[in-house]
């Protein structure tokens, strides 16, 4: 990323200086870029956008924020319609509205489609593909245009390879050309796909650097991911895929029923997709998020032959959706951001003021905050950092060490009052095991922000802010 600043020159000469300096401290983005297994081309398209805001002198922190998460939206949108569009070519038209009525009221999809995730770019991908692709009775199909998005889809997020291998393996067995397929449509559009990524890729790594193998190397071959969490092999079907189709469940298992023959490929490829995930160890809802379009087909239908119960049907799955979507879109979680805006109030503090630079630690779980972009300005931040085990020498991982003495960390890391942050930033459940420290150092609560209804191990139900006077 550091590259990719100075390349695009973003901001002022002196605000680029400290914010390169912040930078080594961001650790969920450092060893990932370090080891080589994130792309630049997704990160290059939003630095785009901020350019253009930069170059407008519009790049303040609201549209920084919000910017990015209305093109995924807008993005989204489209794809929802092209759904549409596709559905409607397949199936009556009561069916398809029934389907993108499904579609649009599904919560995950609400709580997913505007983070700027590469799982969202990936589904958003898949469904543009999915309109191209040559189902069964589709009058859309052109081999070029989703053979040409599914590349760009693993380009940004390889394991969309994972989603589409059996659709992949589908339309070269139905395909009466076969070697025309493969030499005038996958080799080219695929070697053509790569050859772009790895020459972005190598222009801001500065070495040769490939991207989708090294993903694919740290993550499944050296089990890099597992770092991160484990789950049992069962956990999609016990609890993931549940949660991820929410209130819709019935009625894809009744358009299961329905429509199994029909769509047997598509039921396939949903099926394929949680079983490989369950394979590995590590486990997220959004890695199956891109397969949920998939399932409104079935959801669609089974609302379709609902003929009596039909509108109780589709009222209680709104409003259902619409519950679990404003929860955990509004209120579930939200302390993490709402803090970031209280931090950004410190930006002006020194410069209009005698007070010293103001100087951030997150004493959090790694990867609990945004960082810089909801702060813009050249503040010193630093939070615990949590890089897995590369086999480097020296390793260590600096939130374990905190968090199995939060109180020795503290006082040796700190020993002088001079070398203490202005500002930590805490969970309440962390307050007390530091309450020595934060007493003894003249550290006082300022704002109690709060973060959700059902904390857990180290997140707790709010975040604290003390400030040391």
């Amino acid at each position: 990323m550091e590259n990719l600043r100075s390349r695009l020159r973003l901001g002022s000469k002196v605000e680029d200086v400290q914010l390169r300096k912040r930078s080594e401290t961001y650790g969920y983005l450092t060893w990932e870029w370090k080891a080589g297994i994130r792309g630049f081309i997704y990160p290059l398209f939003f630095a785009f956008l901020y350019k253009i805001l930069h170059l407008l002198n519009y790049d303040t922190v609201y549209l920084l924020i919000w910017l990015p998460r209305i093109v995924q939206a807008l993005l989204a949108a489209f794809a929802d319609v092209k759904f549409f569009l596709l559905i409607r070519t397949l199936e009556t038209e009561d069916v398809a509205r029934w389907t993108f009525f499904c579609q649009l009221c599904s919560w995950f999809s609400w709580f997913c489609c505007t983070r700027t995730l590469t799982n969202t770019t990936e589904t958003t991908l898949t469904c543009l593909a999915l309109f191209y692709f040559p189902l069964p009775g589709t009058k859309t199909y052109s081999s070029k245009k989703y053979l040409s998005l599914v590349a760009l889809a693993v380009v940004v997020r390889p394991t969309a390879l994972i989603v589409w291998f059996p659709l992949l393996m589908y339309h070269f067995w139905q395909e009466e050309n076969k070697l025309r397929l493969i030499t005038h449509s996958c080799i080219p559009i695929g070697m053509l796909a790569v050859l772009i990524s790895a020459l972005i890729d190598c222009l801001f790594y500065e070495k040769w650097t490939l991207v989708q193998f090294n993903f694919i190397k740290f993550n499944i071959l050296h089990g890099v991911a597992d770092f991160y969490g484990s789950h049992p092999w069962h956990w999609y079907f016990t609890q993931g895929f549940a949660v991820v189709i929410g209130p819709h469940l019935p009625f894809f298992l009744h358009g299961c029923g329905l429509a199994f023959r029909k769509y047997k490929m598509v039921l396939a490829t949903v099926l394929w997709t949680v079983v490989v995930y369950s394979l590995l160890p590590h486990k997220e809802f959004r890695f199956i998020y891109p397969v949920l379009p998939f399932c409104m087909i079935f959801c669609g239908i089974s609302l379709a032959h609902l003929k009596a119960w039909r509108r109780v049907a589709a009222a209680l799955l709104l409003v259902s959706n619409l519950v679990l979507a404003l929860y955990t879109g509004l209120i579930h979680q939200r302390g993490t951001l709402d803090v970031m805006s209280h931090l950004q109030t410190l930006c002006g503090v020194s410069r209009d003021s005698n007070r010293p630079q103001s100087d951030v630690l997150f004493l959090m779980p790694c990867h609990s905050t945004p960082f810089y972009s909801h702060v813009h300005c050249p503040l010193k931040m630093r939070f615990l950092e949590c890089p897995p085990d590369l086999g480097e020498d020296g390793y260590f991982e600096e939130a374990a060490q905190f968090y199995n003495n939060p109180l020795l960390w503290l006082r040796t890391s700190f020993p002088y009052k001079s070398s203490q942050p202005t500002h930590l930033v805490l969970f309440d459940v962390l307050e007390k095991e530091i309450s020595t420290f934060l007493q003894g150092n003249n550290f006082t609560r300022t704002t109690e922000i709060f973060h959700t209804h059902v904390p857990e191990g180290r997140v707790g139900g709010s975040i604290f802010i003390y400030e040391r006077h």
